[in-house]
């Protein structure tokens, strides 16, 4: 293959692999709508206020261990309409922020994350993960849920208000 070509082929390639790789915010600043969960892959911290048009899986994610999410006083809003609050139902899926399994991550408020089918904030499958001073919200689930397989989280200085329903009357923390 000549020189030409083989550089056409090398291009072409290195385009796909852009156009191939998950939705990553490689971006240290993060604002506005977003509708497909975004995978943190740094530290990260919000500038703006987010509105979530996710169903079905976390509006933010943890995509590295190591890193922290900084809310910076501003808001994680989802779908769900704060005068009808979940209508009776939860989709344990649509978190507003998930810690996915990732080790020794944190979530830094001030900041408020509301309106979610499922709970606000997610540690799951985490060791070593702490989340301090969020206002968790009319979530449909809880504000703030480490289960059963997370450890060593330090929950410290938040506030969980109006959370969970009748079907899944979990709550606060």
């Amino acid at each position: 293959m000549n020189r030409r070509c083989r550089t056409w082929v090398i291009v072409a390639l290195a385009s796909g692999a852009l156009l191939m790789r998950p939705n990553t915010v490689a971006a240290e600043d993060i604002s506005g709508t977003v509708v497909r969960t975004l995978m943190l892959s740094e530290n990260t911290r919000l500038v703006g206020d987010i509105t979530c048009q996710v169903t079905g899986a976390p509006c933010i994610a943890f995509g590295a261990s190591n890193i922290t999410l900084a809310l910076n006083g501003f808001s994680i809003t989802g779908p769900n309409d704060a005068g009808t609050g979940c209508k009776g139902t939860n989709v344990g899926t649509e978190t507003g922020i998930s810690t996915n399994g990732q080790s020794n991550v944190g979530i830094r408020g001030p900041g408020v994350v509301q309106r979610f089918q499922g709970d606000g904030i997610l540690f799951m499958a985490t060791v070593r993960g702490w989340v301090q001073g969020v206002t968790a919200t009319t979530n449909c689930m809880s504000g703030i849920r480490v289960n059963p397989v997370s450890s060593a989280i330090s929950v410290e200085s938040n506030v969980s208000v109006r959370n969970g329903t009748a079907a899944a009357a979990c709550g606060g923390i």
